[in-house]
């Protein structure tokens, strides 16, 4: 399903592609988008992504007005996906009044679609640190969410995503199977960051912690059959945010992930000495050495324009220094419920996984997806249903 050539606009397609399956696109109202957009023109790309969310928006608005339910949800929830994707190329600070305008619009196009869901999706405010987290619950269906308190997933987000994307790749999948999802925006991800300025931190314990205090108030929620699974940076704030927590009955992370400055220590472009001082370092003396990591435009979207955005940071050097802040070595042997640690294929995420999977004393299960079952890359997006059946099946027998 390639869209473009520009290697950063096809990196920006396939957020919107990868929901197909789960009703959050349609492959033909994404081909005609691409149509009209000029590769590596952010202004071309924000807007054509913006008009096909007000042109599919404006036909849900119509089976909305005449009763249709049914088609005004499902059309209501492409239309989000289609402003979220509209403004990836505007990430940075200071924040593009073009993006928050488009992340209001997606926001109240989720909004109307989980009114109209069957059952509907509950928005939630978690009290936190004097202000709030948003997200919904997101009840299980059909029969099972009548048998009283249900196990919940509560999703921990990465870096770039947000509530209404993990909708399609946690709430869809939990829901059909009988479980209830809480989705939340942490600081330094979607609603949080967007709406509030707040950033990214490391001690995902202390976001996490009334997160879980909220989520066992909700109706319906089975507070011995909690579980925290998180996707891509998520892979690692989960498993800080669950340790020490004994109400957390099991752990996803999805992929597993380690320290992350000893990560990436490898293949900093630094001199010796000077790698080895690390995080003992003045940002300023790393930044003419760290300018060959961002000659590509993806990898100066993930790291300048993504990166400093995300943690509240100016420079490289501050960045690469703050991540020595994200570790799970200080952690680890907090956590003590079973844990299911993925890893995949061609997943540069994925390096500490094993790591994880070592340090871990606990009950636990390492997961490998490979490119033989079409679930390779980061977080089995081109195969997101084997996920699912894989890590549902386990905690199906891990929680009931």
């Amino acid at each position: 399903m390639r869209l473009f050539d520009d290697a950063m606009f096809q990196m920006f397609a396939e957020r919107a592609l990868t929901t197909i399956n789960g009703g959050g696109a349609e492959w033909g109202e994404c081909a005609l988008t691409a149509e009209r957009i000029f590769e590596g023109d952010a202004d071309s790309w924000y807007e054509e992504w913006a008009a096909t969310a007000t042109m599919v928006r404006g036909w849900a608005e119509e089976s909305d007005r005449a009763g249709h339910r049914v088609s005004a949800r499902e059309t209501y929830l492409r239309a989000s996906t289609y402003y979220r994707v509209s403004y990836y190329p505007l990430f940075g600070a200071p924040v593009d009044p073009r993006l928050i305008d488009a992340a209001a619009r997606e926001r109240a196009c989720f909004a109307r679609f989980a009114e109209l869901s069957d059952p509907p999706l509950v928005p939630v405010r978690v009290p936190f640190e004097g202000t709030y987290l948003d997200g919904y619950l997101c009840p299980a269906r059909g029969t099972a969410a009548e048998h009283g308190p249900r196990p919940t997933v509560i999703a921990v987000n990465g870096y770039d995503s947000n509530v209404h994307e993990m909708y399609w790749a946690h709430a869809r999948p939990a829901c059909r199977r009988g479980y209830h999802c809480l989705l939340v925006d942490g600081p330094g991800q979607g609603l949080a960051l967007v709406g509030q300025g707040l950033t990214m931190r490391p001690d995902w314990e202390n976001v996490l912690r009334p997160v879980i205090d909220h989520a066992v108030t909700l109706p319906g929620v089975d507070a011995e059959r909690l579980a925290v699974i998180g996707w891509s940076f998520g892979g690692f704030l989960a498993p800080r945010g669950v340790s020490g927590d004994r109400r957390v009955a099991a752990l996803v992370a999805d992929p597993g992930q380690w320290d992350q400055l000893e990560n990436i220590r490898g293949i900093l472009p630094l001199p010796g000495e000077l790698k080895e001082r690390l995080p003992d370092v003045d940002p300023a003396e790393l930044e003419p050495h760290l300018r060959p990591l961002v000659r590509s435009a993806v990898m100066r979207w993930r790291l300048v324009r993504r990166g400093l955005w995300v943690h509240g940071l100016h420079s490289l050097g501050e960045y690469v220094v703050e991540l020595d802040r994200y570790r799970l070595s200080d952690v680890v042997a907090d956590i003590s419920c079973p844990t299911l640690i993925t890893t995949s294929d061609g997943d540069p995420t994925a390096a500490g996984a094993q790591k994880l999977y070592e340090a871990l004393d606990c009950p636990k299960l390492l997961v490998r997806f490979t490119a033989a079952e079409g679930a390779q890359g980061h977080c089995e997006s081109w195969n997101r249903s084997r996920y699912d059946q894989r890590v549902f099946d386990w905690l199906d027998e891990v929680l009931n």
